[in-house]
Order: structure tokens, then sequence, then C-alpha cells
């Protein structure tokens, strides 16, 4: 049993989270605390005199919601957005919180290997780390 889990939340058409949230809650310690986390990236400098104001503030507002919502049958759950690329930035996440396992899914649709980030936390995380390839059998 886990006390500092934390499950990062890629944003991609086809994302569901019901795996990470249920193995999370099987791994949870009474009295633990789960966290989703979402990595922004950065946005291009070229087009950021084009985004309309307030546009980052409202899309992280949304971002938070729909993982609070998604999560809130958890107890102990929150949420938290950053920015950077998201291998380090689960990986500086990691260290700087203190969690004790990552709970990720693997968003290659090959199946043959892990995803970039997944591959990146996989080597370099410094706890557990509780990785969920697709089913067999999914479909292509």
């Amino acid at each position: 049993m886990y006390r500092n889990l934390l499950i990062p939340v890629a944003y991609e058409p086809g994302f569901d989270l019901k795996r990470e949230l249920e193995i999370a809650k099987a791994l949870q310690a009474p009295g633990g605390r789960v966290t989703l986390l979402h990595v922004m990236d950065p946005v291009p400098f070229y087009a950021i005199d084009y985004m309309p104001e307030g546009w980052r503030e409202e899309l992280v507002a949304a971002i938070k919601a729909d993982m609070s919502a998604q999560s809130a049958d958890i107890p102990g759950a929150g949420v938290a957005v950053t920015d950077g690329d998201p291998g380090r930035a689960v990986l500086d996440w990691i260290n700087a919180e203190g969690v004790d396992c990552v709970v990720l899914a693997s968003h290659r649709s090959d199946r043959a290997l892990f995803g970039s980030t997944a591959s990146w936390v996989a080597r370099h995380a410094t706890c557990a780390v509780h990785l969920i390839r697709e089913p067999t059998g999914a479909a292509d």
C-alpha cells in the first residue's frame, strides 16, 4: 500500500482514466493521497500573441474541474497542473512531493513499446511505477 500516489493525466483522443483510478484506489494506503497531474506543453512563442486574454487560466480551471470530477470517489484525491516536458515534469513532481508510486498508462498505439513519457518515467523514477499497457486483444 502506498501513501502518496501520482497519476499523470494526458488529455489525448480516447483518453480514459478508469483503469488508472481503479488501480490507484486499490494501491492507496488508508489515509493516503492520490494526485492527478496534467502537464501542459508550453505555447510556442510565435503563437502566444494569438491566444485570447485569460485562455490559460480558463484551460487550467477546466482541466482541474474535469480531473476532480473523475477522481471524486477517491478519498484524499487532489489535482494539479504544471508546465513543461511531460516526462521531466512528472519526475520533478515525484521528487518534490515525495511520491512513492506512479500509476501511469502507456499511450503508444502500436503496443510494441511504451510511449516516450511512460518509458522516461519508468527508467528514471525513484519510486515504484505501475505501468498499464493496452489490454491484449485491444482493437488496432
